[in-house]
């Protein structure tokens, strides 16, 4: 005998069921339907011929609205996930689509550099398939990493570069930390960092142009507006054309590296600031006591307690003075003995229209610049801070 009850719990498990279908196929449907409308967007900005402001504002809402979207899908979906998966699972909803756009961004791009630099001058021939290129005449394997550390201009790129680092990071460091140390000694100790720290509010590229003038050269007998040949003159000195004097090349790449000194001593500075207000008073009382002068106290106390931050500091600046630009563009244009990496990829790339030789040089830089950043995220992780 069939009671209704019986019929109830017959039923149950078939609505038990589309629940569950129903559930997956939200699941699924939810993200597709997502990415084929990042796709759309990404579609309009690569094809539109709309007006710029119009691209502009779709933009900004694709990226911004893009992103928001992707973690509401994502955190929907590790919900609906028993609590054992979920809290597995809900990190990688924070980093998953970050670490998608880097791969995207960087990696994809990256390996895309690699392989455009193993053929000539225009690159892999775009009529034909992935075996066709290789088999292509244009295919000339490790020819231009042979060039690269062969070519003169290129040989004189790494001398500078090796110069950037040695006195750009260096001096940037010893100044800064030097200013740290008699800055907060002193009564006027915000005003003082305040005015070293200036300079970083300034870009690159503005921080040249205001380096030109003072470097401005006028020939002999006129007047000098540029205040360095200014000085010189008026101490009855001969003016020169300082970052252009050949006569002194390499050393002219010291003018320019000046500036790069100039802006970064702000930045090494009050990091030092806040890590040696971190080394305890009572320990430098102690070595007073002890009866260490102040000397020995800055290389015995002070030094080794900020020894992670004084290591991180000088890796950040040389990562800075290895991908330098900016400042041998504006003031050289990389003439004159300047050339450095970034200068000699950005002339073989856009001006000799030498897409293989000007990948070489990028992959390079790149693998120049790995071994000091994972040395940087070493000392951090010794540190605890990362």
């Amino acid at each position: 005998m069939n009671l209704p009850g019986n019929e109830v719990r017959r039923q149950a498990p078939s609505g038990g069921m589309l629940n569950k279908i129903g559930h997956v196929l939200l699941a699924v449907v939810i993200p597709f339907v997502s990415f084929f409308i990042l796709y759309l967007g990404f579609l309009f900005l690569r094809d539109s011929k709309a007006s710029r402001e119009v691209i502009v504002l779709v933009a900004i809402i694709w990226g911004v609205g893009g992103v928001g979207l992707l973690y509401w899908v994502f955190n929907w979906l590790v919900e609906k996930l028993p609590d054992p998966w979920k809290g597995r699972l809900l990190p990688f909803v924070f980093v998953g689509p970050a670490v998608a756009i880097l791969s995207w961004y960087l990696a994809v791009p990256t390996l895309r550099t690699f392989y455009i630099s193993l053929f000539d001058r225009n690159g892999p021939p775009a009529d034909l398939n992935f075996i066709q290129q290789l088999l292509s005449g244009s295919f000339v394997g490790p020819a231009n990493y042979i060039a690269v550390f062969t070519e003169d201009l290129m040989l004189q790129a790494f001398r500078n570069n090796l110069m950037w680092i040695v006195f750009g990071s260096t001096f940037s460091v010893i100044f800064g930390l030097l200013i740290a140390v008699l800055a907060d000694r002193s009564s006027f100790e915000k005003l003082a960092k305040s005015l070293i720290f200036l300079p970083m509010a300034i870009s690159f590229v503005g921080a040249s142009i205001i380096w030109n003038f003072i470097y401005e050269y006028r020939p002999a007998g006129e007047t000098q507006i540029g205040l360095l040949n200014s000085i010189v003159t008026s101490m009855g000195g001969t003016p020169q054309a300082w970052p252009q004097w050949v006569a002194v090349a390499p050393w002219n790449n010291l003018f320019l590296i000046v500036i790069v000194v100039w802006l970064q001593a702000g930045f090494a500075m009050v990091l030092f600031s806040a890590a040696l207000k971190g080394i305890p008073e009572e320990m430098l009382e102690a070595g007073r006591i002890d009866g260490a002068n102040e000397f020995q106290i800055f290389f015995r106390i002070m030094l080794p307690s900020i020894q992670g931050t004084l290591i991180s500091v000088w890796t950040t600046i040389v990562i800075f003075t290895l991908k330098i630009f900016d400042v041998v563009w504006v003031m050289t244009g990389g003439q004159f003995g300047t050339h450095v990496i970034a200068t000699q990829f950005y002339r073989q790339t856009f001006t000799n229209r030498n897409s293989g030789f000007g990948s070489a040089i990028a992959i390079i830089l790149l693998v120049a610049v790995i071994p000091v950043m994972f040395y940087n995220l070493k000392q951090f992780r010794e540190q605890e801070a990362f």
